[in-house]
């Protein structure tokens, strides 16, 4: 898994599941973390690297992002459950002043800035409008405001940094959470040490989100 949101909120779900990650563990440099468990180390990547590393066995199962999923693709992988974390949404956004209705009704060409040059490209697809994709890692609000594209493609959660620079949301395109994947070959390989890992797991999920709904 990577390190930040997603990894602050999985291992309170590894815990409920009986997998204890050490405190301090997660504060260390290393890419590779003991749990509770001798039978189960963490290792940290990038998160676009995560579905890599389960898709050819450098792992047996990762946590990843819907979004980072349906850009590499899921091939050789299996997702299994929803883990309900890592909740935002990926949008469509572009300058307050940018009339972005007119620009696609008209079929303009449009300039979209994005790391996720292949969920927006089949996003524009569907709606018959041409684009030019530019493809940045980082930064991506800063793209319409210098004139390096008229739209971005990015995930929000809470819109704060688009309305810092002066962006909004003109469309929405899917909801995102974080799933658990697992190599298919593991799957079929180690199932009698897989499996009893993946029903704990699904258990902790659904008891934390029974826990969030209101009574």
């Amino acid at each position: 898994m990577s390190k930040g949101r997603i990894f602050d909120d999985t291992v309170p779900l590894l815990a409920a599941a009986g997998i204890a990650v050490d405190p301090e563990a997660t504060r260390s440099r290393k890419l590779i973390l003991p749990t509770g468990d001798p039978g189960l180390r963490l290792i940290i990547v990038r998160a676009s690297d995560v579905p890599t590393y389960v898709q050819y066995g450098a792992a047996d199962l990762g946590v990843a992002g819907k979004d980072v999923l349906l850009e590499h693709g899921g091939d050789g992988l299996y997702q299994p459950i929803d883990l309900r974390i890592g909740l935002c949404r990926l949008c469509v956004a572009a300058r307050e002043d940018f009339d972005y209705a007119q620009a696609v009704r008209r079929g303009a060409r449009l300039r979209v800035a994005t790391k996720y040059v292949d969920t927006a490209r089949q996003h524009f697809a569907a709606k018959g409008v041409h684009v030019d994709l530019i493809k940045l890692y980082g930064s991506m609000e800063l793209a319409p405001l210098v004139g390096l594209a008229d739209v971005i493609v990015d995930v929000v959660s809470t819109g704060s940094t688009l309305r810092a620079n002066h962006l909004v949301e003109v469309e929405e395109i899917m909801n995102i959470s974080a799933r658990l994947v697992v190599n298919q070959a593991s799957l079929k390989t180690r199932a009698a040490r897989l499996e009893p890992l993946l029903s704990r797991l699904e258990q902790a999920v659904a008891a934390q989100a029974a826990s969030a709904v209101p009574s």
